[in-house]
């Protein structure tokens, strides 16, 4: 079995390929373009039977992974740092794209159970539609912070309230009261910048049904978890993209950045915080804690009596033990969900 490392980029893809013990038979870099994906299948075909890995950076390698599974080959994604202990231990000194692409093939044989990549096309679009909710939430909150400096100045008590400049009825309001005051360029500045909290507060509630309308189907047993609504579950299922590519709880937990790294070397058990993983699939996880700790008995529990069966560890401890349990109950949802799917 062959495996090919691919460092991905936005201009080129740099190959290396390697046998079973590592050694190296080739490289190529080719356009990142059709023709150069094509190239690079046509160089990989003289390997005969091989697998794929490539470097974790969807925004450079997503069409690069999408048009490999399309061609019937198997991929697997190689987390950055995992890439760059292969590169630190070979006796290669320096850093280059075919220098990278090696440390990524020799990953993938040092870590054969890495996770697959899938063509899911609906946590695709999720993915998507999320992260464009995310930067147009962001826009409208950067310009409701500068409408507020223009409102103190323009008459402070219209400033009053619009932390919760976030709603139509609030906006509308608004915009009458700043167009009575005398004509002026701070004034109309201010118009400008409620036009487009208005225009973005649109996008995003027609964002939001989109999302529903896709996430509602595919997803009961997820959001019938506490704390999960639409835009949680849909933040789960973009960023997982398929469940069944993680073959047990720990192996998702240790995608999610939930998994506890053990630091001791006596017989007193301890662990630290885990930086690793996927990141927003841990902020996810982070927000859920959070939110059932204040709503949901159960979890209020859990961190109670893990917190009497640990009287030295911190609060922080107790969060991330509890986020580690919700990654088992968010992982069995998730294979619940998608085998009533198929």
């Amino acid at each position: 079995m062959v495996v090919i490392g691919i460092d991905p980029h936005k201009h080129t893809h740099t190959a290396v390929a390697v046998d079973e013990v590592g050694r190296k038979l080739g490289q190529v870099t080719v356009a990142a373009d059709e023709a150069g994906v094509l190239r690079l299948w046509v160089w990989a075909g003289r390997f005969g039977q091989r697998r794929w890995a490539v470097e974790d950076g969807r925004a450079v390698a997503g069409r690069l992974v999408r048009t490999l599974i399309g061609m019937g080959s198997a991929v697997v994604w190689v987390p950055p740092k995992l890439m760059v202990a292969c590169r630190a231990s070979a006796r290669t000194r320096g850093k280059s794209d075919p220098i990278d692409a090696l440390a990524i093939a020799r990953a993938a044989l040092r870590e054969p159970r890495l996770p697959a990549a899938r063509l899911d096309q609906v946590a695709l679009d999720l993915r998507l539609l999320i992260d464009r909710r995310e930067t147009v939430v962001a826009a409208r909150t950067a310009a409701i912070c500068r409408l507020r400096w223009h409102l103190h100045d323009l008459a402070p008590g219209l400033d009053e309230g619009t932390r919760t400049l976030t709603g139509r009825r609030r906006q509308h309001a608004l915009t009458g009261m700043v167009a009575a005051l005398p004509a002026s360029v701070r004034r109309d500045i201010a118009l400008d910048l409620l036009a487009d909290i208005t225009r973005l507060t649109e996008q995003i509630l027609i964002l939001e049904r989109r999302l529903s309308e896709l996430v509602t189907p595919i997803a009961p047993t997820l959001m019938a978890i506490v704390g999960i609504n639409v835009l949680a579950a849909a933040k789960l299922i973009g960023e997982v993209a398929d469940i069944t590519r993680f073959r047990s709880p720990a192996a998702f937990a240790m995608h999610t950045g939930t998994a506890p790294i053990p630091v001791w070397s006596s017989n007193t058990p301890q662990y630290r915080l885990n930086r690793g993983g996927n990141r927003q699939l841990n902020t996810c996880l982070h927000r859920i804690a959070l939110i059932q700790l204040i709503h949901h008995p159960p979890a209020q529990q859990f961190r109670d009596r893990w917190t009497q069966q640990h009287p030295h560890a911190t609060k922080k401890a107790a969060i991330r033990a509890l986020k580690r349990h919700l990654t088992n109950v968010i992982y069995h949802a998730l294979q619940t969900d998608h085998h009533h799917l198929t």
